[in-house]
């Protein structure tokens, strides 16, 4: 799949920004916002974490969103289901084609076993700071801790398995990348963009990737998003009630 890096928005830009590699952040994703995350230098990895920010026990449920839609990984058409049966976001494009659902994010021993300790106070920027590290440090920001950590996405990242059952990383997304989530609720994102836990890179060299946020509107009728699955459908219409007047 080609990357269209240059693609314009289809509506109004909110804001921009870049995530260094390694970096982490969070914040409050309003229904019917969308967000491109672009792979700037290619090997990008984002490990992202959703929350409905009503009411944060509601959050991604990976079983279901995966069994409902008869998939492994996520790409254009699919949907993050919460545990409540509502849509959290849509990928409304993408053109990486691949999201990893099963790999969980990269925690301390592992990064200390892969790539050693660089703490800030010897190495200032070039410190390391594992993704489960960075995604706590942003839930803290919202009153959440280690029992709300749940099953996270990995965008960009591709893993497939052998006919062992062995996982193995597939390398190769290309610089410009990009995929756009549309949020279907009001939605806590948290992020890290650490890279992945079977990334086979001998050293710390996370990537950058580019945030732009727009408004995109609420998925219609004919949303190719909400059409992809009957069990789609049946989410969409569980988010409409709860967002009913």
């Amino acid at each position: 799949m080609q990357a269209v890096a240059n693609k314009v928005p289809a509506g109004p830009v909110l804001w921009e920004e870049t995530l260094p590699g390694g970096a982490h952040w969070s914040g409050v994703m309003r229904r019917g916002t969308a967000l491109r995350f672009t792979d700037i230098e290619g090997g990008a990895n984002v490990a992202a974490l959703f929350w409905n920010f009503e009411e944060k026990n509601e959050r991604y449920n990976m079983p279901d969103t995966l069994k409902a839609q008869h998939t492994a990984y996520l790409t254009r058409g699919h949907c993050g289901f919460s545990d409540m049966g509502r849509v959290l976001f849509s990928i409304v494009e993408d053109t990486a084609g691949w999201h990893d659902t099963v790999c969980g994010v990269m925690d301390d021993a592992l990064m200390a076993e892969r790539f050693g300790t660089k703490r800030f106070q010897e190495h200032r920027n070039a410190m390391q700071r594992s993704g489960k590290e960075g995604l706590l440090k942003e839930m803290g920001r919202w009153g959440l801790g280690k029992r709300d950590l749940h099953a996270n996405v990995n965008l960009f990242s591709k893993v497939t398995a052998d006919l062992d059952g062995n996982l193995l990383f597939v390398a190769g997304k290309p610089a410009g990348t990009s995929v756009d989530l549309r949020f279907d609720m009001d939605v806590l994102l948290a992020l890290t963009t650490c890279p992945h836990p079977l990334d086979p890179a001998s050293a710390y060299e996370p990537k950058l990737v580019r945030l732009c946020a727009w408004r995109a509107g609420i998925a219609q009728a004919d949303d190719y998003c909400r059409n992809f699955r009957g069990e789609n459908q049946r989410a969409f219409e569980n988010t409409a009630r709860y967002f009913a007047d």
